[in-house]
């Protein structure tokens, strides 16, 4: 199982984290690179050139303000790609979300909510598990677990309140 995280300045850093810490949670290799679609873009095209050949199986690209990132990647590879838009203007993630949804017929990014990078690690577990059946059991866990919490809540909840 292999992922590309793909931000788009070290600002970014603190937000994708939960995202790459999840994937390794669930055993996937992670290649993770800051690379800005604007500033950086010979060595994002190299990066998507060695991504589209070494196995990896789904791209997150995160990035704020234009975030032109996610995008960029789509057009260069075939590969599921998951936006996350960032907040960090004083549009306050908006613009960035509107500028990951708003691709051109073809050339889809799949699109969290803004900081949404832990929703986006767990949409490429999603995909992934497509393949590994392995990955799917343990996702399929992991969600009876959520349901028991979400269960164990409601019950702490009308305890207390005794009802």
């Amino acid at each position: 199982m292999k992922a590309a995280v793909i931000m788009g300045s070290m600002s970014d850093l603190e937000k994708v984290t939960p995202c790459v810490e999840l994937l390794q949670k669930f055993g996937a290799e992670v290649q993770v690179r800051c690379l800005s679609a604007h500033r950086a873009s010979a060595m994002l095209h190299s990066f998507m050139e060695e991504v589209n050949e070494n196995g990896t199986e789904v791209v997150v690209a995160a990035a704020g303000m234009a975030a032109a990132l996610p995008g960029v990647v789509a057009a260069q590879t075939t590969l599921p790609v998951i936006g996350v838009p960032l907040s960090g203007s004083v549009l306050d993630g908006q613009d960035a979300l509107f500028s990951i949804v708003q691709m051109p017929p073809g050339i889809p990014v799949a699109t969290v909510a803004i900081n949404g990078a832990k929703n986006a690690a767990w949409l490429a577990l999603e995909i992934m598990s497509i393949k590994y059946p392995e990955l799917r059991d343990q996702l399929r866990a992991e969600r009876k677990k959520m349901e028991q919490d979400a269960e164990k809540a409601n019950a702490e909840v009308s305890a207390r309140f005794k009802q």
